[in-house]
């Protein structure tokens, strides 16, 4: 083994029966973090019952050696073939420009679907889904890839049923994430399944991230979605504050007046600048906080309903259905971020 390759050997490095083995797939130019990001919060899983590391990484590509990514960094890898003979937990495959002529690469494709036999799971991150399609096994599941590349997948491998808004899929064996920080998301999802949710939960922590993002969580931020439409910022302030205000009577005359605008005027420039009405709009800010709130207090339904301005419970249920197609009390069991 040369200098440039890691200390990682299939046949010298024997792993513990307990340990899973994890394959990090790349190819030139990956988007750095979709590889760090999941290799970091599969680094940090410790079994609760030895508290020794539940996981081991290795980071493959077709020949080995230093692969360029998008960035000054390179990543050191060992070839595909050294881990063809070992029984892989998870298979997971890196996204990046690259991933546009990786899935024109019979050879990286072949080597691929030779690792994925040895594989319990198989996984993607960003656009490496567009390579995971390619290999075909993808066909007839669902799928997420980062927005942007939705498109891409659905044109190119028209069996493949391309969801756009999830931060990740699980489709039986097979797990596609969106762009870049949900392939952690989806990462946190599989040592809560592998080895409990608290686990998942002590390793987001020691991240200083949430474990509150499951897959059925959409990948568009609204806050940003916000400020990609205001470009200008021209609603800013007025977002700010509705956001410090949500207990107040939010009418779009109020609103307006907040604008220094006449309300009906107001109304025609908010709906055309954001897509949607200002009504619209403060709803989905009270979710957004309802939301934080279920997430990181003890305050119940009932007082969350009343700190928001719902000021009852069956309003804010109804947004929440509307908005996050889950109701208060099962977005808080199932993504508050202390629960154990």
């Amino acid at each position: 083994m040369n200098d440039n390759m890691p200390s990682f050997s299939a046949n010298s490095d024997p792993i513990d029966e307990n340990t899973k083995l994890v394959v990090f797939v790349v190819y030139p130019n990956i988007v750095l973090l979709d590889l760090v990001g999941p290799l970091q919060v599969f680094s940090h899983a410790l079994d609760p019952k030895t508290q020794a590391n539940g996981y081991k990484c290795a980071v493959v590509s077709l020949h080995g050696g230093l692969v360029p990514t998008n960035t000054v960094v390179p990543v050191s890898s060992v070839s595909m073939a050294q881990v063809a003979d070992r029984d892989i937990h998870t298979l997971i495959i890196v996204g990046g420009d690259g991933a546009i002529p990786a899935m024109d690469d019979p050879e990286l494709l072949a080597a691929i679907k030779g690792l994925a036999t040895k594989a319990q799971r198989v996984c993607s991150v960003c656009s490496g889904a567009l390579v995971l399609a390619a290999t075909g096994m993808l066909d007839g599941r669902r799928a997420v890839t980062h927005w942007d590349d939705c498109k891409m997948l659905a044109e190119k491998f028209p069996k493949v049923r391309v969801e756009v808004d999830p931060i990740y899929i699980q489709d039986g064996d097979i797990w596609t994430s969106a762009g870049i920080t949900a392939g952690m998301d989806m990462a946190l999802a599989i040592v809560a399944e592998d080895i409990g949710r608290s686990t998942a939960l002590r390793v987001a922590r020691s991240m200083v991230t949430h474990m509150a993002r499951a897959g059925g969580q959409s990948q568009f931020s609204p806050v940003l979605d916000r400020q990609l439409k205001d470009a200008t910022g021209r609603f800013d302030d007025l977002h700010q504050w509705i956001t410090a205000n949500l207990r107040a009577d939010l009418k779009v005359e109020q609103l307006a007046t907040q604008a220094n605008m006449s309300a009906r005027n107001f109304s025609r420039l908010y709906a055309r600048q954001m897509g949607i009405t200002p009504a619209k709009a403060v709803e989905i800010i009270r979710t957004e906080q309802a939301r934080d709130d279920l997430e990181t207090t003890d305050l119940s339904v009932k007082q969350i309903a009343a700190k928001t301005g719902f000021n009852d419970e069956e309003r804010m249920r109804r947004a929440f259905v509307r908005h996050l197609a889950v109701s208060p009390s099962d977005y808080r069991q199932g993504f508050r971020t202390d629960a154990g």
